[in-house]
């Protein structure tokens, strides 16, 4: 086994518990994004009375989104993309969010 690149998957508890699930978050939410809909409509609709009134709403979005926290190959998608972003930090030092900033004004 090659240590290098063992050392390179070595995931911290940080990475595994809170880094990985965020972007499984953000995924699990786009793959959901008819349900986030339905429910955000709702709940304006509703007002106050939200909580009564989309029940059906918010049970259909919680089960899709556990359906995708759940779901290994979205982990394992999601742990290898942050492991891509990782190894380019540690390169250029600079995070994929400040990489696209970064997009150049002139033409």
């Amino acid at each position: 086994m090659d240590s290098a690149k063992s050392e390179d998957q070595f995931l911290r508890h940080v990475e595994k518990d809170v880094l990985i699930p965020k972007i499984m978050r953000e995924k699990a939410r786009v793959l959901c994004s008819d349900k986030v809909e339905a429910f955000t409509k709702c709940c304006k609709e509703s007002g106050l009375l939200m909580v009564v009134k989309c029940r059906n709403e918010n049970a259909a979005l919680k089960e899709c989104l556990t359906l995708h926290y759940k779901d290994p190959a979205l982990y394992e998608e999601c742990k290898q993309e942050y492991l891509k972003e990782r190894e380019e930090f540690q390169k250029t030092g600079i995070s994929s969010k400040k990489r696209q900033e970064k997009v150049p004004n002139s033409i």
